[in-house]
């Protein structure tokens, strides 16, 4: 189902322009317009999920099928040295247009590129009561 107001959406569609890398039944991946790295790409799922909660479980294993046989060609084709998968949910976590997308971020040597996350402190209690909040 197409949301009427996502640019996403209409990139899926055809409606606007992309350079699109690979594209099947349910997904088309594109070039990044504002990479951060040579070769950053969105695998954008075709059906509209405003995010990873709203995506259904099977089309999630498919992007991450993709995720791993697209990150062996931009090995072989890009020849990154490694490579960032990321996804984001919500504003509070970076998410800027509402519709399911996973990036892929080749990573090169001096690329001058990090990922900004800031190890915690948690006493073996924290975790424990984190780990029952999450089981029980």
């Amino acid at each position: 189902m197409k949301k009427e107001d996502c640019i996403f959406c209409k990139i899926v569609q055809g409606e606007l322009p992309s350079r699109t890398i690979y594209e099947d039944g349910d997904f088309r991946v594109i070039l990044d317009l504002k990479p951060v790295t040579r070769g950053h790409a969105l695998i954008l799922a075709r059906e509209h999920a405003d995010n990873l909660y709203e995506l259904p479980e099977e089309t999630a294993g498919k992007a991450m099928i993709l995720a791993r046989r697209l990150a062996g060609i931009f090995r072989e084709k890009l020849h990154c040295d490694g490579l960032n998968l990321m996804q984001n949910n919500g504003e509070v976590a970076g998410q800027t247009v509402t519709h399911f997308h996973l990036h892929m971020i080749p990573r090169y040597e001096g690329d001058g590129q990090e990922i900004n996350l800031v190890p915690g402190e948690a006493t073996q209690e924290e975790l424990e009561a984190v780990r029952k909040q999450i089981t029980e």
